[in-house]
């Protein structure tokens, strides 16, 4: 029987620009290992718009900190070398790595060039709001300073379909481009009417010679780096069967299974569904709305009824093909999808995707490193640490919930043969102090049951019967196990 699995996203917005990244991915490997992290995701490796940009401003895909452009030979998080040699280290330590991709727009062309668009209704992408007319757009990409290196594919107008910004008349818009074959894609997430488009220069999906070099590229930075896996960025914007295409092609062109998981930023249960039909459950899609019940959770407090914390999410619907998180660096305060889980909250929401048979959890390195920037957060390492040690060591097994009571909730994982002393009860209150009465197995009468969290000093003894009086702090969690 393998051990439990556990993702980390290596990154949060505010890490510091200082191209030494990969440099503290390559030492922290020996200690995330020894925590239970066997894998970990990182952020886009590929070239931005500057030295300090985060990778979602994506400039050339092939250019992994190695070439003079944009002002910088390394990317914000250092340079390819040391890249490679972050990876090593993750290998070596039976890490698995999945690289951050971001396939839907490019930014910082080389030059503009000239062509017709129409304007359309940014809250409603499908109305156009004028005819067509001529605008100067930064859809040019000649990569001067790789050259032909790797690929020799030059991006103009042609492989976009919109764009939002006209240097002729200086005006910002949202502005489809026309002409032959130019359209949003269809196969998209509905919001706006249709949200194709995102941001920067949307590449076009519907382009055959687009889908050829992405997938080429998909391919070359797989074997380059040779990662384990993909995080697939904004796919909720990316024509739905580019992402089936491209998932296709990726595993059948790898000789190791490949991993992919997909950023679908929609908390609604329905239209994550449909999109893992469509794709035929090649990815696994992070749990958005699990995500936002925990937000809702730490804000509501005793108002919250935590019995219902995982209806209507992905976990509870498809526990096979989710990803699980608590945060992100989307989520983190300040940031464009802001929806921050509380610090009461935090523990508890840790042990709602650490300690059960469901779903592969990613712990956010803002919440375990803490937050940088004007406004920073300190990190919760003690607390997570307390619940990776149980989730390596303990929560294996049969599950049991006691989902009976509005405020205060637990479950039992019995254990298994093959991990000596495994088995933990979990409870966690939203309220008032509390307790659970849970049946750990009658095989456990007599022995001593300690609070893994040290949130409380006491000690459980089980009964002949086989159950045990598990206490728990007002707004807290208590993770019980034999010592």
């Amino acid at each position: 029987m393998e051990r439990n699995h556990t993702i980390m996203q290596f990154f949060e917005w505010h890490v510091p620009a200082d191209g030494e990244h990969w440099q503290r991915l390559k030492e922290l490997a020996p200690q995330l290992k020894e925590q239970g992290i066997d894998s970990v995701w990182i952020p886009p490796v590929t070239k931005g718009v500057s030295s300090e940009d985060n990778g979602y401003g994506v400039y050339d895909l092939y250019d992994l900190g190695e070439f003079d452009q944009k002002g910088t030979v390394r990317t914000k998080y250092g340079t390819k070398q040391e890249l490679h040699e972050a990876i090593d280290a993750c290998h070596n330590h039976g890490i698995n790595v999945y690289v951050d991709i971001v396939m839907n727009h490019k930014a910082a062309a080389d030059e503009k060039e000239t062509f017709h668009v129409i304007e359309v209704d940014p809250m409603n992408r499908t109305e156009e709001i004028s005819e067509p007319f001529e605008i100067e757009g930064w859809t040019k990409f000649t990569f001067e300073g790789r050259g032909d290196k790797y690929s020799s594919f030059k991006w103009n107008f042609n492989h976009f379909n919109g764009t939002d910004y006209d240097d002729k008349n200086g005006k910002e818009g949202v502005f489809r481009i026309a002409g032959e074959n130019k359209s949003w894609n269809e196969n998209v997430d509905q919001e706006f009417g249709n949200y194709d488009y995102l941001m920067f220069a949307n590449i076009d999906y519907d382009h055959p010679e687009v889908r050829e070099e992405m997938i080429k590229w998909g391919k070359w930075l797989a074997d380059t780096l040779q990662c384990d896996g993909y995080r697939l960025d904004a796919i909720k914007h990316i024509n739905h069967d580019f992402i089936k295409e491209f998932a296709h092609e990726l595993s059948s062109s790898q000789e190791k299974p490949f991993y992919f998981v997909g950023e679908f930023w929609n908390p609604e249960l329905t239209a994550c569904q449909e999109f893992l039909d469509v794709i035929d459950y090649q990815i696994d899609l992070f749990d958005v709305s699990l995500h936002y019940k925990l937000h809702e959770a730490s804000q509501q407090g005793r108002d919250f009824d935590l019995t219902t914390i995982f209806d209507d999410t992905l976990v509870k619907t498809h526990p096979l093909n989710v990803v699980t998180f608590v945060d992100n660096h989307d989520s983190q305060p300040n940031e464009s999808l802001e929806s921050w889980v509380e610090d009461w909250f935090k523990q508890s929401a840790y042990a709602l995707i650490l300690l059960r048979e469901d779903g592969y959890p990613c712990v956010f390195y803002g919440d375990y490193f803490g937050i940088g920037g004007e406004h920073p957060i300190e990190g919760k390492e003690k607390d997570i640490s307390a619940l990776l040690h149980v989730r390596y060591d303990k929560a294996y097994g049969q599950q049991d919930d006691y989902f009976d009571h509005p405020n205060t909730i637990g479950w039992v994982r019995h254990g298994v043969e093959e991990f000596e002393k495994s088995g933990c009860a979990v409870v966690m209150s939203n309220g008032e102090d509390g307790e659970k009465r849970m049946f750990v197995g009658e095989h456990r009468s007599g022995q001593t049951w300690i609070d893994f969290t040290n949130n409380r000093e006491d000690q459980v003894v089980i009964e002949e019967d086989g159950y045990g009086q598990f206490p728990v702090n007002g707004g807290s969690v208590s993770v019980w196990a034999e010592a």
